[in-house]
């Protein structure tokens, strides 16, 4: 079972979350879809109780919580980080070879704003656009380079929880030296979804909006359309395929509190006036 969460039905999930912590799941659910931010999910409290997740918190120490009690009540979890499913995306991290030694990685997301309800934010815990859609972009970076975020720096055009952030701009450091940059900003129209890879040999474009890759290395290009990804519905086709083989997740609750530290350290970041802020984020 599961549903999306947006604003007032955060009461109708709370009462369904009162009625788990207390036991009363029927015999016949065995997996528990929640596609909401996860500050709502609970303590988990069945061996066959799965979830699937968004994202794995609203703050880094939610998320570590809520990691902490699925592997001591041995529920599998994944976190729906649906861009990794996406064919652009997919095939620029599988030709990296192209590029050489990473050095830089640009991530940008334009989304477009959307009529929520008043109460929105409260799932997010009055934070806007980098919970809701930045901390994909904050996945990608360990997804595409491998690599561990060691530092960032972070501006925002509003600090929750006084309003929701709708413009961001961070960049950041890994421990293995590729600098990183997301720009991630709420629209009116014209959505943008594009990476660009810079490496030691040569570079990869990437316009997930539009399925392009493009690679050159300042002598030579070649491009390639890729077909259309439905992420979501492949991001479910591999959760429900682990939890029928007892596979482990392909992207695990781990991955998921990852990103959400990460973004942690960017609201603290923001917070200093774009200070540095030293991953890993202490409570």
């Amino acid at each position: 079972m599961g549903f999306d969460m947006p604003g007032t039905s955060c009461k109708i999930f709370r009462q369904l979350l009162s009625g788990l912590s207390a036991g009363s799941i029927p015999n016949e659910v065995s997996i528990f879809l929640v596609l909401s931010p996860s500050k709502f999910m609970g303590r988990p409290n069945r061996s066959s109780l799965t979830r699937l997740s968004t994202s794995s918190s609203s703050s880094a120490t939610d998320a570590r919580a809520m990691v902490a009690a699925a592997r001591r009540a041995a529920v599998p979890l994944m976190t729906g980080q649906t861009l990794r499913f996406d064919s652009t995306i997919q095939e620029m991290k599988k030709r990296q070879q192209l590029i050489g030694h990473s050095e830089r990685l640009l991530l940008t997301s334009h989304i477009e704003m959307k009529g929520n309800s008043s109460d929105h934010s409260d799932g997010y815990s009055k934070r806007g656009a980098l919970l809701e859609i930045g901390v994909h972009m904050l996945d990608l970076i360990r997804f595409i380079t491998g690599e561990e975020v060691r530092e960032v720096r972070c501006t925002m055009d509003h600090l929750p929880p006084t309003a929701p952030e709708t413009v961001v701009s961070a960049h950041l450091t890994t421990h293995a030296g590729t600098a990183c940059i997301i720009d991630v900003v709420r629209v009116p129209e014209r959505r943008v979804g594009q990476a660009e890879w810079i490496g030691s040999q040569g570079r990869l474009q990437a316009d997930w909006t539009h399925r392009r890759l493009r690679w050159t290395n300042g002598t030579d290009a070649e491009d390639w359309e890729l077909p259309p990804s439905q992420t979501v519905l492949a991001t479910l086709t591999a959760f429900l395929q682990a939890v029928e083989d007892r596979a482990p997740m392909p992207v695990t609750g781990e991955d998921g509190c990852h990103a959400v530290e990460i973004a942690e350290a960017c609201y603290r970041s923001a917070q200093s006036s774009g200070a540095p802020v030293i991953l890993p984020v202490l409570d």
